[in-house]
């Protein structure tokens, strides 16, 4: 082959082929790496990801957007790692879900759907209306519920029944219990507390909606404790 200058001429060729690509490789490193297009500006808006409706953010904090941006979004136009900075932004409390994306002039645009809290879970975060439990202070406008952990979603169901059923009497429910037996009970705002057992809950439910205020009536007082778990009525204390 080293006598034989053809041979030796494709052996050149191959090796400067090699050295161009290798050398080509690293540059194109080299300059993805450079701010050549550095970020300009990162938007924020809010919406329901699931029709697009637009709003405001009424939770997350600017401090906390900044935060993350300083933290977690270092890179360029080009090199940011767009599902990195998701994932940042949705480790925030009041943020269930994000969407970021590269935007002209070079920037990225940052949409966050927020918690929409239905209720306190226990004394520890919130629900949400999907039934997700997220880290956030309680309100002490919302009602409380009080179940097993992996009850949330379960609840969240029930108590949009409970509470349709109650509305025509103008009560609210203030605390909603599950036990570990599976068995319900309702706090209601004016300190109703109704039993509503394990079964045929719906059914209890209404029977009280349509007997409530012939009760009330009948003993000329309020309610304290309503037991709905009789197949044929319920016993007032």
């Amino acid at each position: 082959m080293w006598g034989n200058p053809q041979s030796l001429n494709g052996l050149t060729s191959s090796l400067l082929a090699l050295a161009l690509a290798v050398a080509l490789y690293h540059i194109g490193r080299w300059a993805l790496n450079l701010p050549v297009l550095p970020l300009k500006a990162v938007a924020f808006q809010g919406a329901n990801l699931d029709s697009g409706d637009l709003k405001p953010l009424e939770h997350v904090t600017r401090e906390e957007l900044a935060d993350v941006v300083r933290k977690e979004i270092k890179e360029g136009f080009i090199t940011v790692d767009l599902v990195a900075a998701r994932i940042a932004f949705m480790k925030l409390p009041w943020v269930r879900d994000a969407v970021v994306r590269r935007v002209w002039p070079p920037g990225l645009e940052v949409i966050l759907e927020e918690q929409i809290p239905l209720a306190c879970w226990g004394s520890a975060g919130l629900v949400n209306l999907q039934g997700e439990v997220f880290d956030a202070p309680c309100d002490s406008h919302l009602p409380v519920f009080d179940g097993p952990s992996e009850s949330a979603r379960d609840m969240v169901r029930h108590y949009d029944v409970f509470a349709r059923l109650l509305h025509p009497l103008r009560q609210r429910i203030q605390k909603l219990t599950l036990s570990p037996r599976r068995a319900w009970q309702i706090s209601l705002q004016q300190g109703t507390v109704l039993e509503l057992g394990r079964e045929q809950m719906e059914a209890r439910l209404r029977r009280y909606a349509r007997l409530e205020g012939s009760a009330a009536t009948l003993l000329n007082r309020r309610l304290i404790r309503v037991d709905l778990r009789y197949p044929n009525g319920f016993a007032v204390q």
